[in-house]
Order: structure tokens, then sequence, then C-alpha cells
């Protein structure tokens, strides 16, 4: 099979879908690779590091697609890369289609095979392609959200850490996956005084074990949630439905009632967000001031850290790569995994959660594979 690759065009978006090292393996496994000229760049990857490795470098992005059979991305198609999807195209990225209605339009018109790394499910209902960057977005929203607290700027000058004679800040984290654990180890370094919800009571039980009793743990109702987010500091929103919108859990009044200067950080944006004042901002604009609170909602954020985000991604991708480049869809027939992420096929929706969330008619993908 021909894999390519490109080069992001998402605001401020270094990653890259393959590494020299993913493009060896593929060569080495008897197949051909086109990488688009510069794609490699922001993660400190040179073309001269791409053609040793045997890939084929192309010009255009134009070149590259209409060149392959499976194209590995890092994000969802811009608007300036709708022409590129086609009939017979495997696309293999982050989609999060629930939150993209536009997008979703383009891909069934087109007819391509949009498989989303973001719903690739194995049968213990975890997410090996999600994982990696839940935990960089974990760490990078603990990160983020305590520099925002601090001046010059809008946040309210608050240390999360306090020092003697002066209480810890408090940090509200809603969700207990991956993102939320890397939020905790990093707000716990921070000697923050951390309350985790969520609905999943055994999850809770785990991370309060897990941090030996050092953070606070709730079940996650509308009531507790108010209770905890009323004067906190900082609520870092990290829920996530595979492959559905994320509810709006948080409400505008519940957000007033932090108080001028708290912080929030809706990791949940790639999918709509769970707070109701959020909306989508980018590493070049990355905040903005709603009932007197900040609010960073970048959906990209592991963009940010490219070379560390690029090698932990591609770790994790690069055996679904191969196996989709020697087996082309027999690897989805084969592998439920692969199955649980096919998102689109030939101009029908077969992911039921973005079928809900837009409202579009679901096809099971027994009906089509």
């Amino acid at each position: 099979m021909i894999v390519g690759t490109i080069r992001e065009t998402k605001i401020e978006e270094h990653r890259v879908g393959l590494t020299p090292l993913g493009v060896s393996a593929l060569t080495q496994a008897g197949h051909t690779v086109l990488v688009e000229r510069a794609a490699g760049e922001g993660s400190g990857f040179s073309d001269d590091q791409y053609g040793q490795a045997g890939a084929t470098l192309l010009n255009t992005p134009q070149e590259v697609a209409a060149g392959c059979d499976l194209l590995v991305k890092v994000k969802e198609p811009t608007p300036a890369e709708y022409a590129l999807l086609r009939p017979g195209l495997i696309l293999f990225t982050y989609l999060h289609l629930a939150a993209l209605p536009e997008l979703t339009k383009r891909i069934l018109d087109s007819g391509v095979t949009a498989i989303a790394y973001e719903t690739v499910q194995l049968p213990d209902g975890s997410l090996p392609l999600l994982a990696p960057m839940s935990q960089v977005a974990g760490r990078m929203a603990a990160e983020i959200g305590v520099h925002l607290l601090k001046r010059p700027g809008p946040g309210r000058g608050r240390l999360v850490g306090g020092v003697a004679g002066v209480a810890p800040g408090r940090a509200a984290v809603l969700g207990s996956g991956s993102v939320a654990t890397a939020a905790c180890r990093v707000l716990i370094g921070l000697e923050a005084r951390t309350t985790v919800m969520s609905r999943d009571l055994r999850r809770l039980a785990y991370l309060e074990e897990h941090f030996g009793g050092r953070i606070a743990t709730r079940v996650a109702t509308s009531a507790t949630v108010a209770q905890e987010l009323a004067g906190a500091d900082l609520l870092i929103a990290a829920i996530l439905i595979p492959g559905a919108a994320t509810p709006k859990v948080v409400t505008r009044e519940m957000v007033r009632s932090m108080g001028p200067g708290a912080v929030i950080v809706d990791v949940s944006i790639d999918q709509g967000g769970a707070v109701e004042t959020s909306h989508p901002t980018t590493h070049a604009q990355p905040t903005f001031v709603e009932e007197g609170v900040v609010h960073y909602c970048v959906p990209n954020m592991p963009g940010a850290v490219p070379q560390t985000s690029t090698e932990a991604l591609t770790s994790a991708t690069l055996t679904y790569v191969l196996s989709l480049a020697s087996q082309g869809l027999d690897a989805i027939r084969q592998d439920t995994a692969l199955a649980n992420g096919l998102n689109a096929f030939q101009g029908k929706l077969t992911c039921v959660g973005v079928a809900e969330a837009l409202g579009l008619p679901y096809t099971p993908l027994e009906e089509l594979l």
C-alpha cells in the first residue's frame, strides 16, 4: 500500500502523523511512503531524516493525498484540506466529528473511509490512541491553569500550593479518566487542594487509593458540582464519552460562582466542551474571560509540545498503521478496535455517537463490510 502524511494546517499544530522511524517500519514492510516536505519540521524531524528512512518527499499535500491509499494525519481536516478527501482514500486521524457538523458533511459527501483515533476502542473499553494525548493534555491542563491564575493577566493572583499560614488553592477536576489522572498528578505535586468529581464510583475509589488519599473525591451530580465550584480557583473539565458530544455539566451560574479571576481549562472542548460558557480557542489566542472567569479552551492542546506529543502518539498509532497498510479494509473486519474507530465509510456514518450528536442516520458497520 502507499501511505502518506502531510503537514498539519490547524493553527499552531506542529505534530506530524508519521515519524522517520514510522516511515522506516513501513518501508521495511514493503510499503511506499509519501511525505510532504517540511511536514515534520515542527516536531524536530527534517526532510533528510524522512528521505534516509525511505520516504518519497513531495512538494504539496495535494500530491501526497492524490498518490496515497492511506493518509495518516494528527488533526481533523481543515477547510483547506477538504478537497483532499475522495472515494478510495482511507483517512486515519483524530476527527471529533460530534462537534463538527460541517466536516462530517464533507466526509460523508466525499466518500472517504474515515477512521478516528479517538474511537479506536479495545474490548476492555480503553482507548489506546487517545490515552497518550490525554496524558499530555492532563499534565498541560494543570500547568496552564496554574499559570493563568498568576498575574499579570486576568487571573486572581493565587499560588495554588499556598505557603505557611495561607491555605492552598482549590482545584476541581471533572472526570476520572486519563486526563483527570494526569492533571491530579501535577496538582498534587504543587500541593493544591484537589477534588475529583465523576459518576464512576469505582474509578474514584481507584484514584483515591492511587494517590494515597491526597485528593478528595465526590460523585458528580448537579448539586455536588455546584458546591465544589463555588469559590474554586481552578476547574479542569475532562469528561469524555467516546465519539459523542460532551454534555454541558457546568452551567453559567456555576462558572459565575467561582468568582472573578478563577480559571477554567476545558479539555473536553474537542467534543464540544463540558462548560456552558466554553467555546473553542487557539494556541494563538488561547483564552477569553466570561462571567469574570478565565477560560482556556484549545482543542489541540498537545500541539504546544509537538516533539513529546508526536513521539507519544505515533508510538501508539504505528501498529494500526502497519495493519491497515498490510491488510486494507480487512484490518477493520478482523480487528474490533479498528472497527470501533471507523466513523464513515462510502458516504455512510458508522459511529452511533456522532450520529446521535448530529441527528444523522446511522448505518451499522456489519451492513457495509
